[in-house]
């Protein structure tokens, strides 16, 4: 079985007290989804704020939600680390997401049928997906000799993105729900800010 889904790069955020996260390790990837936890949308929407957070002094967390958020509302282009994530359950390979991969790309994933372009999806590891007759082959780390890789039909390639878009969605519902619980007094720009960071038209799509 291939199971598709996009993940959030996240680390541990030492002494963040402003809404509850979820516990995680030093580093690792959080799959957005609708089902997830609320401290599990905090974390995400944590991670992302910090991210985006580009003016901030190294090891100087920001005193208020107001600015925390703020380097997520003012930059140009929202960046939301992570990408595509993609497991064959039956082998154990699992493609992850390279560095400077972002979740805001996956709409480029659709490239790689519709117009045989290979998006890119990361370095160090540099995952690789591309075309191949009828099936759509993800290389784990395409710099590697003999890296292992993941082969699957174009229907079902385009099916599991389709699954990612509606995954997306469903994470943008739940975090505009976590906002107006947690963060009422920006949860309306917070939810338009994350809409247009995932590369969608609104929480309610």
């Amino acid at each position: 079985m291939i199971e598709m889904h996009t993940v959030l790069e996240v680390y541990e955020p030492d002494g963040f007290t402003f809404w509850p996260v979820a516990a995680v390790d030093r580093y690792g990837y959080l799959r957005l989804h609708g089902g997830m936890t609320p401290a599990e949308v905090g974390l995400a929407v944590q991670r992302i704020a910090d991210y985006n957070d580009v003016d901030q002094e190294m090891d100087q967390p920001r005193e208020t939600v107001a600015a925390l958020l703020e380097g997520l509302f003012t930059v140009d282009a929202q960046v939301v680390p992570g990408g595509l994530r993609v497991v064959d359950t039956s082998t154990g390979v699992t493609v992850q997401p390279g560095c400077c991969a972002g979740v805001e790309e996956w709409r480029c994933w659709r490239n790689v049928t519709a117009d045989r372009s290979g998006p890119d999806l990361g370095h160090d590891p540099s995952p690789l997906a591309e075309l191949r007759g009828g099936l759509v082959r993800l290389t784990a780390d395409c710099e590697e000799p003999g890296s292992p890789f993941i082969e699957l039909p174009v229907e079902e390639w385009e099916q599991g993105v389709d699954g990612i878009e509606r995954d997306l969605r469903a994470f943008l519902r739940l975090a505009a729900a976590w906002a107006a619980e947690t963060v009422p007094a920006h949860a309306e720009l917070l939810g338009t800010i994350l809409a247009a960071a995932l590369e969608l038209s609104g929480p309610s799509s």
